[in-house]
């Protein structure tokens, strides 16, 4: 759910400062609620252990009440959910992509974008209050038992949300880099609507006609587009090469890294690729949970689409643009039944995943630059 725009005035009252060097250049957006620790251990009932949606590599994500009017925290019940992130406190690389969200999320506004509602830095404390998105990550529900499977649509409809954030970003007056682009970092809402979180490795994208930006490695491996890991040249259609990886999970009900597997079969891109040409072939990888209520004239359409996203060139990977048409085209062929039978497939053994509500747990250790 969406949270509207009238937010309550920064508070007056004073509050320890961090160190001028971590702050020099940090400049957070004036229409974001800047709230105390006290507030947010008010609306968390002191960050206990029940309310925790999830942990990532970098600290723990809780549920909280706010009021919808005066978004001052409120009972459990009362009022609306949000989801509040508090960062480990002696990691510099958390303190840095808690500026980064704040600098980003801030900044734009789209309805495939989680809504950062306001932010708290007190002391060593760093915390980001968020929309609760209320269906959690794609990830839970692609590779967790649990949740119900999703169908072909439900998966078309995240996968067009997921595009039209990522174009929007790339497309913007200056253009963002996602890059951590992942199917833990796509969350839904109540009605499956997707929206791209956790900006803390986001980069503005070259400018003057350069083609990329060079940065320290980072990002999820199994998603990282290859140029990036193999030189630290960051392109606009690196994100593009980790979009194709998530919806190679989306057709196949895999995880892009899956240690549980066999040997050669636990990079689902290398493993699957050489099914991606042909509808035959195609049909024998795709996600048995959906018991094959799909077109698979559709979904032909989509691994052609994986496969041009995964090009090893960059260049000759698709717009984000570009992707969000197609995806539009497959979503406009209908399934046909054929007659009354249907597959009847056992359930996949699913990976073990921690359900951290959208936060990335597996990323490379240097800090952003």
């Amino acid at each position: 759910m969406l949270m509207g725009n009238c937010f309550r005035k920064t508070t007056n009252n004073p509050r320890p400062s961090p160190p001028v060097s971590a702050t020099r250049n940090f400049r957070p957006d004036t229409n974001l609620i800047n709230y105390t620790l006290d507030e947010l251990k008010s609306a968390t009932r002191n960050f206990r252990p029940d309310t925790v949606l999830g942990e990532g590599g970098f600290g723990r994500v809780f549920k909280g009440w706010i009021d919808k009017n005066t978004f001052k925290p409120s009972r459990v019940g009362v009022g609306i959910p949000v989801a509040v992130k508090k960062s480990n406190p002696d990691s510099l690389q958390g303190l840095q992509e808690w500026q980064s969200e704040v600098q980003f999320l801030g900044k734009f506004s789209h309805p495939n974008l989680v809504k950062l509602i306001g932010y708290c830095w007190e002391e060593n404390h760093f915390l980001l209050v968020y929309e609760y998105m209320q269906k959690g990550s794609l990830e839970s529900h692609l590779f967790r038992s649990g949740p119900e499977p999703l169908s072909w649509d439900i998966r078309l409809k995240i996968a067009i949300g997921a595009a039209r954030g990522l174009a929007f970003l790339h497309t913007s007056e200056e253009s963002v880099i996602y890059r951590d682009f992942k199917s833990s970092n796509i969350l839904l809402d109540g009605d499956f609507n997707a929206k791209l979180s956790d900006f803390g490795l986001a980069k503005f994208g070259p400018v003057n006609g350069i083609s990329h930006v060079t940065t320290r490695v980072m990002g999820t491996y199994g998603y990282a587009a290859p140029e990036y890991m193999a030189t630290g040249h960051l392109y606009v259609k690196s994100d593009v090469y980790g979009f194709g990886v998530v919806l190679l999970e989306m057709l196949t009900g895999r995880a892009a890294l899956d240690t549980n597997q066999p040997a050669g079969m636990q990079n689902l891109v290398e493993c699957t690729m050489s099914c991606l040409h042909d509808k035959k072939r195609l049909k024998e990888i795709i996600d048995p949970r959906m018991n094959e209520q799909y077109s698979l004239r559709a979904a032909f359409q989509i691994a052609q689409l994986v496969l041009k996203c995964l090009e090893t060139d960059p260049k000759k990977r698709p717009s984000t643009k570009e992707v969000l048409g197609t995806l539009e085209k497959a979503r406009a062929i209908k399934y046909k039944p054929k007659g009354k039978k249907v597959c009847q497939t056992s359930q996949r053994r699913s990976p073990s995943i921690h359900y951290n509500n959208g936060y990335p747990k597996s990323r490379t250790n240097s800090p952003p630059q």
